[in-house]
């Protein structure tokens, strides 16, 4: 049964479902640790970018139902965001680990649907890593994909294991091992992705900006943005005024 703060569910015979965990891109709710390095607005556009390349990747992969789960007041604005061929469900409780919770009761429990769940910041991914993701868990009970600070940008399962996610530890150094500590008291089989990087600061700005210079159509509207952030902030250093477009800040570099 749907519940009243969800949008449609479309149907999809694909046994494989991509679910992107975001939120609705407003000032102050969206990567808050770039706030440091770019205004607000900038943080906004950049995000808006990250979410927009995100579900092109999504999109790009055969047979693959692709949905996005959120806050239940992020559910209207997303939806618009996403377009009609995306589903956008209202997960239950707050915080990420009740959005993963929300993921496999979902979309995995009863079904046996290999499901899988990831960020979106996460358009420099390989699609090889999410279809290779799936053909693990045609092995496994679970399949993680590592980041290089202790966390983790993805995670599936085929079918909901409610205690999994417990919210200790999300967002932290130490959230891969909790999920693999509980993973073996649930005494869950675990194959993994190769290792990536999430985009929190900006030295992830930075790299992810040189990948994108050399293979721009990976991430379009990232690269666009990117181009435009290290051009100001290169006026910056200059002592040239800085572009007011896209939200920077004039004369600091910053977006």
């Amino acid at each position: 049964m749907k519940s009243a703060s969800e949008t449609v569910v479309r149907s999809s015979d694909s046994d494989r479902v991509l679910v992107i965990m975001a939120k609705a891109p407003r000032p102050g709710a969206v990567k808050t640790r770039l706030v440091s390095s770019l205004s607000p607005a900038g943080v906004t556009a950049f995000y808006c970018c990250l979410l927009d390349d995100t579900l092109a990747l999504a999109r790009s992969l055969n047979d693959v139902e692709v949905a996005i789960m959120c806050p239940e007041t992020d559910v209207n604005e997303l939806a618009q965001l996403a377009g009609s061929e995306v589903s956008v469900v209202a997960q239950e409780g707050e915080g990420l680990a009740a959005g993963l919770t929300s993921v496999f009761a979902h979309f995995a429990e009863g079904h046996q649907r290999r499901t899988i769940a990831f960020n979106s910041d996460s358009p420099h991914l390989p699609r090889s890593i999410l279809e290779d993701g799936f053909e693990t868990l045609a092995a496994h009970d679970l399949v993680v994909g590592p980041t290089h600070d202790g966390g983790y940008y993805l995670v599936g399962a085929k079918t909901s294991h409610p205690t999994l996610f417990a919210g200790d530890g999300m967002g932290t150094s130490s959230a891969l091992e909790r999920l693999l500590s509980r993973a073996r008291t649930l005494d869950l089989s675990v194959g993994f992705a190769d290792r990536f990087y999430d985009i929190d600061i900006a030295d992830d700005l930075t790299r992810l900006a040189a990948e994108l210079r050399l293979a721009p159509a990976r991430a379009p509207r990232t690269a666009a943005w990117l181009k435009e952030w290290e051009l100001a902030a290169e006026q910056s250093r200059t002592g040239a005024r800085t572009s007011t477009r896209m939200g920077y800040r004039t004369g600091t570099g910053e977006l």
